[in-house]
């Protein structure tokens, strides 16, 4: 028997069908239950409850002034990184600032679709974000980047990063490294739930924040869903999920090889190849092992329980159209499409947080260097939700201007659906009465 599971689509019944789609973070009630008591405890006890949450369940003993990352590590910490690690970083934030500014809309549009009126919409930054940058099964800078440079790009006045504090109590190099090239130089040291609780209230230390974005767990899920009334909670980003679309145009062992790319993150990923293909379907099963090998324990553990379960391997559709009404139905985070002809592919492609065409759009370089965040929306919300940018941390403000003559040709069906709908001033404010008001009236004069 493979340990890559075969899920055939022609032999599910609806309800296993359904079960396919479902992901990890599907159901969070259990999750609430336990974050419910640590997000009181921070509203209650601000900084002290952070320090406990970091020995409980980052097993790391610190007092309330080493919250804040010292601007002085911040600044220093290219001295930490080797040069590899350094290059790749400056890359990856020119790739993802280029993107980010071609992105950004005109501050101000304005319109004369209408005679006489000017219409349109200006956009400003918004004033505060919190980005998160995960730990727990690996350091992953990659997120700082990812989230805190639309942010400046966007113009958001105070951007700060919360992450949680390694063993020794301090935060990633490569993330203090990231902080100072584009300009942040506030790092606070407090992960999960705890976390979104701090900037949603406010601490002593963390300050309350408008919104916060970026990737996290279950628990970062849970308590966003229950603060979502007191900090926007950003676009839905909880655990990894991939689905790859193979045919039989590329090597069934590049399929293969994408398929352990965001298996490898945790046991709670999803990932899957979908294919038309039986005989690739097999191949691809023979070829997943041989690439555990490669990988070491750690990672190929985690590999192993995704694509060996309910949550992972391979789906086999009974054909082509089918396949793909599952990779709509699925709205998966990230989508790798294995063809040649992967732009003739595209239109059947509704669903997807992010879509990679070709055998040469490896995710590493989306999810590192390419430009366009990585933070995605997951649990399936692809169907209605975008990928992180610069207009998550923007909001619009609809512009008017009415010219008299264009007053007087609109206010009469304004006053007739404000009696319609039983509103007296309103009515009152689109009549003779402000027609009065204005001819009486004699225009200001400056000093």
């Amino acid at each position: 028997m493979s340990p890559v599971a075969i899920h055939e689509l022609s032999k599910m019944s609806s309800d296993a069908r359904v079960r396919l789609l479902e992901r990890t973070e599907t159901d969070l009630a259990s999750y609430i239950k336990k974050v419910e008591p640590i997000i009181e405890a921070v509203r209650t006890k601000g900084d002290s409850a952070l320090t406990e949450c970091a020995a409980r369940f980052d097993g790391v003993t610190m007092d309330s002034s080493a919250l804040r990352v010292p601007e002085s590590q911040i600044a220093n910490a290219e001295q930490e990184l080797d040069s590899e690690i350094v290059a790749a970083i400056r890359l990856s934030v020119a790739q993802v600032t280029r993107f980010h500014q071609a992105q950004m809309p005109d501050q101000l549009w304005l319109s004369e679709e209408t005679q006489g009126a000017l219409i349109g919409d200006r956009w400003t930054s918004i004033d505060s974000v919190a980005c998160y940058v995960p730990r727990g099964k690996g350091f992953f800078p990659s997120s700082a980047i990812m989230t805190a440079v639309p942010a400046k790009v966007a113009g958001v006045a105070r951007v700060i990063i919360v992450t949680p504090p390694g063993p020794d109590g301090s935060a990633d190099a490569a993330t203090r490294f990231i902080a100072s090239l584009i300009g942040v130089d506030e790092i606070y040291l407090c992960g999960g739930a705890q976390a979104v609780a701090a900037v949603a209230y406010g601490t002593e230390t963390v300050p309350r924040c408008a919104k916060i974005v970026g990737p996290g767990s279950p628990w970062v899920s849970a308590a966003r869903q229950l603060l979502s009334n007191r900090i926007d909670p950003g676009s839905p980003a909880g655990p990894s999920e991939l689905l790859v679309y193979a045919d039989s145009t590329v090597p069934a062992a590049l399929a293969a090889l994408e398929l352990t790319v965001e298996s490898e993150h945790g046991p709670d990923s999803s990932a899957f190849v979908v294919t038309a293909d039986p005989a690739l379907a097999k191949a691809i099963a023979a070829a997943v092992p041989d690439f555990w090998s490669m990988m070491g324990d750690y990672r190929a553990d985690f590999s192993r329980t995704v694509l060996g379960g309910q949550n992972g391997g391979i789906v086999l559709a009974p054909s082509v159209e089918a396949a793909f009404d599952f990779i709509n139905d699925y709205a998966a985070e990230h989508l790798s499409v294995l063809s040649t002809s992967a732009f003739e592919l595209l239109p059947r492609i509704r669903n997807a947080g992010e879509i990679l065409l070709g055998p040469h759009s490896a995710i590493p370089i989306a999810n590192f260097v390419l430009g366009p965040s990585h933070v995605l929306p997951t649990g399936g919300r692809a169907n209605t939700a975008s990928p992180l940018a610069v207009f998550d941390f923007m909001k619009r403000s609809s512009i008017a201007y009415l010219s008299k003559a264009a007053y007087e040709r609109l206010a009469p069906a304004a006053r007739t659906f404000a009696r319609y709908e039983g509103f007296a001033a309103h009515a009152n404010s689109v009549s003779e009465i402000r027609d009065r008001i204005l001819s009486n009236s004699s225009p200001s004069r400056g000093p």
